[in-house]
Parts: C-alpha cells; structure tokens; sequence
C-alpha cells in the first residue's frame, strides 16, 4: 500500500512512498532532538533574509516568531510530529506553515537542507562540547578533593599489576586529574576548529541570492562562515573529532572504573564505594556489586563503536552530500549521552567512596616495595653504579624472601654479609613513608609535591 505524494516533494514522487521507504528515510524519531537548534538556525537565516532585503520585514518578523511558537510547542510535548515529513526540518517548516501561512514558504530561500541540517548539527555537538567540559571539570574537581584528603596516604604504585614502588593516594588521584585536563584540551581544540557556519553554503555550490554569510555565523556564535561550501555540506569530521576525543576520554573513565573494580574487591579492600553506586546480589546476601563502576568500564565499547560507525560510513562517501550522512547523527546522539552518563556516575562514586588506609598502607609495604630506595641508597650514599646496586638488592630481597620477611626486617649484620659497606642509615629509606617522602622531584608522590599539584589544581578549576 502506497501513501499520497510527499506534501513538502510536490509532484515529482506522485505515487507516494511505500511504508518501508518511510521507514528507512525518515529521522524525525531521533533528530527531533535537534529542534532548538534548528530553529536557532533558521531565526538567523530569517533576520538575514529580512536585512539583506530578500524578504519583507513583516515576513521576516513572523517567521521569527512563527519558529519560536514551534519550539515552545516542541518544548511543552504538544508537538505533533510526523514521520511523513521525515525529519526535524521539515516537521518544523511544516508546523510554521500552519501558524503564519504564506511567509513560511519564503524561510528556505538561499538555504538547502544540505546546510540547514550540517548547521543544526553543528550547533548541537558545539553544545554537547560545552556540556562535557563543564561535567570534567566537575569530575576534575572530585579527583582534587581525593588528592587533598589522601596527600600522606600511602598506596603501592603498581607496574604490570604488580606492587612496585610505594606511592600516595593524593598521586594517584592526581594521575586521574592530568588525564581529564587533557580530555578537555582535546574537547575544546576540536570545538575551536568546528566552529564555522555552513549556513548559506546551500545544496553544495553556495546561492545566487545576496545573502550576508557573515551575519547569520555570528548570530549563531560561529567563529565565521564556512570557506567552502562543497566541504560545508559534505563533511562531519566535527563529529568524528568529538566521537574520537570521546573515545579517549572513556578509555580513561574505563581504567579508573577498572582500578574501582579490583580495589572494591574482598582481596583488596583498598576502597568501599558507597551504596548508592552498588548493588546487591539476588541470591547472595553478602555481595555488595561495584556495578556503577562495571558500567562506566563498559561504556568505552558503544562510545569506540560509534566511532568506528561513523568512520565507516563517512570514508566512502564522494562530495558533496550522500544520504548516507543521515546515518551520522545517532551514533553521536547515543555516544554523547553514555559519556554524560559515565562522567557523572563518576564523579559520583570519586565524591563519595573512602579509601580504607590502613588496608592501602599493609599493601604498600608487600612485594619488598622499597627495594628501589635500597638501590637508590647505595648509588647515593657508596657510589655503587646503579646496576651493582641492582644486584645487591636483589640479593637481600632474596635473603628477605627466604627469612620470610620485609627488607625493613633484615637486621645490619645480614645486610652487611651482602655489602659490608652498608650502614645503619639505610634504615631510613626503607618505610613506606620514608620513600614516598623522598620522591621529591617535580611530578613526584612526595606528599610536599601532592600538596603543591592540588593547590594549583584547585586555583586552577576554579
């Protein structure tokens, strides 16, 4: 069965579209979220027209108005909208047809679909940018808050998953901090280089009408029009810049959320995350599950995915436009909200969990995590190369792994048999505390050191 012809087509589709072609070609059921967009862009493009003389005032003035009864019809839930008229910009030209009549056929004048929908989705991800700066440095500030409180806890510093060195709680938080900094310079770079405007680029070859390209990028806050109005159109490396700063951006919520797993763990106990980021088992009373953490590790698969998604779809397009670019707007949609989701989960669970110290600070002192200070002693104080060293330590920690013991355990004289030129001061680098207090270089877990990056941090984010 057959619909009548398309209403905003006309004649050329007289038979109609079958059910099927409407459902592959219609949108409206997931771009209707860019309606506040939409309509901010065609409200400039209507001043525009107005300005530039292209259309009355009078016209210009209702049209104006006209898209700001549809977005508070939008915004209310009143909105009729149509899968008939396929997506978000001709259900809205539709609805404004209905409300001022004849001007409303005058809106699309100098503009195209092509950079009417490439402007609104500008526009939306430029905010999705916005909104995920703003939510980092909320999760910056979560990570800044640890750091303080834990600036003298001591924690094992892990390679391989293995205790290597002793290090503070406030570094490792800290870690975290620099990580997401640099998700937001990636976030913020790529907004500066998406912020031009392809309104007025049309189907792909610009307009013959004088319009004043200029004025509706910077009524839209566009840095300046687009150059080139083939690319205008035919380009969503914007998009592809935010799925990809987004991917890396999850992986790092993903490590975290792994770190929170482990530690939550029976075997650990280095951290007890608060019931509100938990679960419980349905049939083991004891479980408490690190779910909210489970989640956020799992999110980096459908954010990567969409990624790939619309890299693939993008990579063999010709210029300039292909309705294969329809396929953009959910993998970004679905991206944008699970990172959202993910950051605030996180900052959540940074905010409330609680480092159990003395837990952190046993396990610090496992896996003869000293064993470095040792071999930094004897570089230091006998002016042994450091690969001599090397092997000297390891020879007491075999003698300390054979005894059943910690290095700090080993007494002066067992010391002695192994280097005789060992003295009593080696005693002081070999607590935990003791060696985290010595990473005194910049970047290091010294506790002083901890002090001064949160300071900065926090004078920084405000």
């Amino acid at each position: 069965m057959t619909k009548t012809s398309n209403q905003m087509w006309g004649g050329r589709f007289a038979a109609g579209n079958s059910d099927i072609m409407e459902a592959i070609n219609a949108s409206i059921d997931f771009d209707q979220r860019m309606a506040a967009q939409d309509i901010a862009g065609s409200r400039a493009h209507a001043a525009m027209l107005g300005a530039m003389g292209i259309v009355t005032d009078s016209d210009a003035t209702a049209m104006r108005e006209g898209l700001l009864t549809v977005l508070s019809e939008i915004e209310a839930g009143d909105f009729p909208f149509s899968k008939q008229l396929e997506d978000i910009h001709m259900n809205v030209e539709a609805r404004l047809k209905e409300i001022i009549g004849e001007p409303a056929g005058r809106l699309h004048t100098g503009r195209s679909r092509n950079d009417q929908v490439a402007t609104g989705f500008k526009l939306w991800v430029r905010d999705q940018f916005d909104a995920v700066d703003a939510a980092l440095a909320a999760l910056m500030k979560a990570f800044v808050g640890q750091a303080e409180a834990g600036a003298e806890w001591v924690m094992p510093g892990f390679t391989h998953l293995q205790v290597a060195q002793p290090v503070t709680w406030g570094h490792h938080m800290l870690a975290y901090v620099e990580m997401l900094d640099r998700d937001r310079a990636r976030f913020a770079d790529a907004r500066k280089r998406m912020n031009t405007s392809p309104l007025g680029a049309a189907a792909l070859a610009g307009t013959g009408f004088a319009i004043d390209r200029d004025m509706t990028a910077t009524e839209l806050g566009f840095d300046r029009p687009a150059s080139n109005s083939l690319d205008a159109v035919s380009d969503r490396d914007f998009a592809l810049e935010f799925l990809s700063s987004a991917s890396i951006c999850a992986m790092h919520l993903s490590r975290f959320a792994e770190e929170l797993v482990i530690w939550s763990s029976a075997q650990f106990r280095f951290v007890t995350l608060s019931d509100s980021f938990s679960t419980g088992s349905s049939i083991m009373p004891q479980k408490k599950n690190p779910d909210a953490a489970e989640l956020i590790r799992a999110k980096i698969g459908r954010i990567f995915g969409a990624n790939v998604a619309l890299m693939t779809v993008m990579k063999g397009l010709p210029l300039a436009y292909s309705k294969d670019m329809q396929e953009d707007k959910e993998q970004v949609f679905d991206a944008a909200d699970n990172l959202m989701l993910a950051i605030a989960a996180m900052e959540g669970m940074v905010s409330d969990m609680t480092a159990n110290v003395a837990e952190l600070e046993k396990a610090a002192a496992t896996g003869f995590s000293t064993a470095t200070d040792l071999a930094d002693w004897l570089v230091r104080e006998l002016g042994l190369p450091f690969r001599e060293a090397h092997h000297v330590t390891g020879a007491l920690v075999a003698m300390a792994e054979k005894g059943g013991c910690d290095l700090p355990d080993l007494s002066l004289e067992q010391m002695k048999t192994v280097h005789e030129g060992i003295t009593v001061s080696v005693f002081d680098v070999l607590g935990v505390h003791n060696s985290v207090a010595s990473r005194t270089s910049f970047g290091g877990t010294a506790p002083v050191r901890v002090r001064e990056q949160v300071a900065r941090w926090k004078e920084h984010l405000g």
